[in-house]
């Protein structure tokens, strides 16, 4: 078999057309009629009750074929040139395209028009189909003019009723003989010697019926659709096969036109009947195969016009569109991906934004947008989805008195109607067909200025964009800024209520005030936040203050953020109980033995919730499928790799075995052991009477879901869902779910694991006489890119209060050396509230290191060295 007959059948179609001429499709095609004819005389017969051949129905020697055994012996005839019954019906022949009329297709052809316009007295829409549109193409070439192909473009691509009737599949595409000459070689399907290129055209005109009409689509299903996708691949292959400048212009003007009249129509007359939503479909399904959409013309003409048509269209539309992108364009996804990135690329590169007018009012950007999001669900739609049964249930949520306080976050966001509509969210998409990441638009989202697309967001106007509402473009340290306004703004509330309740006589503080001794600070942080969850759940999300006892200093979030790593120090050390350390990753996972109550997780959660509400980034390193549960979802199989990737691979090889001998060769029953705290050997059976049961080829896959359940929900439910509880009382209100992914809520708490000195470096400022070509200066950047890294970890958390690099980078801290006198033995001081190094004028670079040394290595606390 030759390469070319190989492979899937659409791609071997898409790969030889730009490799052959038309006039060899037109051939292959007069191949496929043949042996359609030899196929339905065997199944059919030709109507003559006296027919004498061996090879036809009619006359009795054939034995009863099914569809699969006829169309391999009609393959076998047409290479064996057998004879055909003269008489062999024409109206039995299914049609590769329905064509109009009586007439071969060349004649159906003229001059002046591809189709005759469509009237009201009844004539004909134009429309195209591949073999229509090779056919001129070839005269075309025939004739060197190709006014016929710019004018036949120029009437089907502007016109919204013409491109749906165009490039419909038939009652063939679904046949056995379909799918057998799909998959032929060329080799099988060659034509015979004397099979010219009128018997060709003939052959493609024969199989007309009288009664022929418009080609009608089909009713598809809700992921399927009439247009044969395949077919206009491979005619988009032949066209772009043609110089560019012969036909573009004319195409790209057409899709202006077609776009301009799809917006019109639908932002008018508000199409809802489902069969004009099928034609709309069909239009969009096929203008965004064209390959060259993301070059030049397309891109700055055509491209956003149909981009604004699509955003029109209703969101039970646009989910059917995602469903049929997915099932039927998965190769297409990642190219209209990048010509939707070029575009919102281009326009805010090239735009001019003011705060009048902000990306947010272009719809050049916002546009292109909408439909990247329907693309964004089509893309999760292809890849690996979990079961929805995964969803944690309202048990998780309300589990304890406070129903109130532990209302899912989830709930508290406004739900994207696409995402409605579809049944799914960013969380049910185990493994996209296109990374996340490649969603991230990094020049808009430098371009945006989250105060104002908050407030954008935060509008009861329906017709503000606001790039909240769809953050799977924006990069975490935007959308984090996004966050921040959103927390700040909600502090500033509580500031104020607590102003208004003073005058009116009943003082309350305006802010979450912690006062705390540092050789007791478990206790005492959590006893006052036990209070505060008791009392007022609502002060948690006042701003937070924290006051070491016998220590002076205003806390303008220094002292917060060394508060929060000194609880994470202690609280999350395996040695105090409530948390232990996976032996492989050395990250933290709950005591499922724990002995302490409730009322400790709850408040361990309140403490993650107010680092993420008071922007501070801890330094805990939890399983991703951690994140995952808080945002609603239960741990599954596949998360297993991440929370113990030696357990996950045994459990990998148990699943890929094969053999019949399971039992016996690993001798694993439904009774899984584990090891509390103590080191002390428990056991678990996953179900009634479990250590008689041993996992089979039939229950292999019940028994791994079965102990992951256990693993990561059920040993840890009660210990979990207080945990939860705690988190969702600070966070409960914010934007968080509808920002974040969990990865990217990861990242939050965590900050980046990107630890680069020369980003902070071409990001810091300078004060007090100090610029960054003075000799300290230079002097001090030597000396800590030379650092080694846990050195520069002791010199970022001097300067800033914390270790930990924020969502964005170190070129986020936007750090600042100041002049601190001149050339002395004082050690450098740091201002953590601000990022603020006071470093005095060092006269050399070994005084420096000395002095810098001393200073992250031996300062603690609010009272500096």
């Amino acid at each position: 078999m030759s390469a070319e007959g190989q492979g899937d059948p659409g791609e071997d179609h898409a790969s030889r057309v730009g490799a052959e001429s038309p006039c060899s499709d037109m051939k292959r095609a007069a191949a496929k009629k043949l042996i359609e004819r030899y196929f339905y005389q065997l199944t059919d017969g030709c109507g003559n009750p006296h027919c004498d051949n061996q090879n036809c129905a009619s006359s009795g020697k054939v034995s009863n074929l099914t569809p699969n055994q006829a169309a391999a012996q009609a393959i076998q005839l047409f290479s064996q040139e057998a004879r055909l019954c003269d008489g062999t019906q024409p109206s039995k022949v299914a049609r590769t395209t329905i064509e109009p009329g009586q007439t071969s297709l060349a004649k159906s052809l003229p001059v002046k028009s591809v189709n005759p316009p469509s009237s009201e007295e009844g004539k004909q829409e134009p429309y195209l189909t591949e073999d229509k549109l090779l056919d001129i193409i070839e005269r075309c070439k025939a004739e060197s003019s190709y006014s016929l192909l710019i004018r036949t473009l120029g009437e089907v691509f502007s016109s919204a009723k013409a491109l749906s009737l165009s490039f419909q599949k038939t009652e063939k595409s679904n046949s056995p003989l379909a799918a057998l000459l799909d998959r032929a070689p060329d080799t099988l399907l060659r034509p015979p010697a004397d099979l010219n290129k009128e018997a060709v055209r003939s052959l493609q005109g024969e199989d007309k019926d009288e009664d022929s009409s418009d080609p009608s689509p089909t009713v598809p299903n809700n992921d399927d659709t009439s247009v044969d996708l395949p077919s206009v691949r491979r005619a988009f292959e032949a066209l772009w096969s043609l110089p560019g400048e012969v036909f573009e212009s004319a195409l790209v003007n057409a899709l202006v036109t077609l776009a301009d009249d799809i917006e019109l129509d639908l932002r008018v007359f508000r199409i809802v009947r489902w069969e004009s939503m099928d034609s709309l479909l069909n239009v969009f399904l096929i203008v965004f195969e064209i390959p060259m959409l993301g070059n030049s013309e397309y891109l700055e003409l055509a491209l956003h016009m149909l981009c604004k048509a699509l955003s029109c269209l209703p969101v039970v539309a646009q989910a059917k569109l995602a469903h049929i992108w997915a099932k039927h364009c998965k190769s297409r996804l990642p190219s209209l991906l990048q010509a939707l990135q070029e575009l919102i690329t281009v326009k805010v590169i090239g735009g001019s934004f003011t705060r009048d007018y902000c990306v947010q009012d272009a719809d050049t950007i916002t546009a292109p947008t909408k439909v990247m999001k329907i693309l964004y669900y089509a893309s999760m739609l292809a890849g690996e989805l979990d079961d929805p049964e995964l969803m944690l249930g309202d048990e998780a949520e309300s589990a304890g008195n406070d129903k109130t306080a532990s209302r899912s976050a989830m709930s508290q966001v406004p739900q994207d109607p696409l995402a409605t509509e579809l049944g799914i969210t960013a969380l049910d998409a185990r493994k996209p067909f296109i990374p996340f990441t490649d969603f991230y638009n990094e020049p808009l989202s430098d371009a945006i200025e989250m105060d104002k697309d908050f407030a954008y967001y935060k509008s009861e106007e329906p017709m503000k964009f606001s790039f909240m509402n769809y953050a799977f473009i924006l990069t975490p340290a935007t959308k984090t800024l996004g966050l921040y306004y959103d927390n700040r703004i909600r502090m500033y509330s509580e500031r104020r209520m607590s102003f208004l309740q003073t005058v009116v006589g009943q003082p309350t503080n305006p802010y979450l005030r912690l006062k705390v001794r540092r050789d007791h600070l478990i206790d005492d942080a959590l006893v006052e936040l036990e209070m505060v969850a008791m009392e007022n759940p609502s002060d948690l999300k006042k701003q937070l203050v924290v006051e070491f006892e016998g220590e002076q200093g205003v806390d303008e979030g220094g002292v917060s953020k060394e508060f929060f790593q000194l609880v994470v120090e202690e609280i999350f050390n395996p040695d105090y109980g409530m948390f232990t350390s996976q032996e492989d990753t050395q990250m933290t996972w709950f005591n499922p033995t724990s002995f302490e109550s409730d009322a400790q997780f709850t408040l361990i959660g309140i403490v993650l919730g107010l680092a993420i509400y008071n922007n501070v980034i801890l330094d805990v390193r939890f399983p991703m499928v951690v994140y995952r549960k808080l945002l609603g979802r239960k741990g599954a199989f596949a998360d297993l790799e991440d929370w113990s990737p030696t357990l996950y691979r045994t459990m990998r090889e148990l699943m890929e075995y094969t053999g019949d001998d399971m039992p016996e060769t690993f001798m694993q029953t439904f009774r899984v052991a584990y090891r509390d705290v103590f080191g002390s050997i428990s056991f678990h059976e996953l179900k009634e009477n479990g250590d008689e049961l041993y996992v089979t080829q039939e229950n292999k896959k019940e028994f791994a879901d079965l102990y992951a359940d256990f693993l990561l929900n059920k040993s840890v439910e009660r210990q979990f869902n207080a945990f939860r509880r705690g988190f969702q009382m600070v966070t409960d209100e914010s934007p968080l779910a509808l920002l974040f992914r969990p990865e990217e809520i990861e990242q939050l708490v965590c900050g980046s694991k990107i630890f680069d000195f020369a980003e902070l470096e071409a990001a810091t400022e300078y004060e007090g006489g100090y610029t960054v070509d003075s000799e300290a200066v230079r002097n001090f950047w030597r000396v800590a890119h030379s650092l080694p890294p846990e050195s520069q970890r002791r010199l970022l958390q001097f300067t800033t209060g914390s270790d930990r690099v924020p969502v964005g980078g170190l070129s986020r801290l936007k750090m600042v050396i100041a002049r601190h006198g001149p050339d002395s033995d004082r050690l450098p001081i740091a201002h953590t509230c601000f990022n603020v190094l006071l470093l005095p004028d060092y006269s050399t670079i070994e005084k420096l290191q000395d002095r810098l040394l001393k200073a992250i290595n031996y300062s603690k606390g609010f009272g500096m060295l």
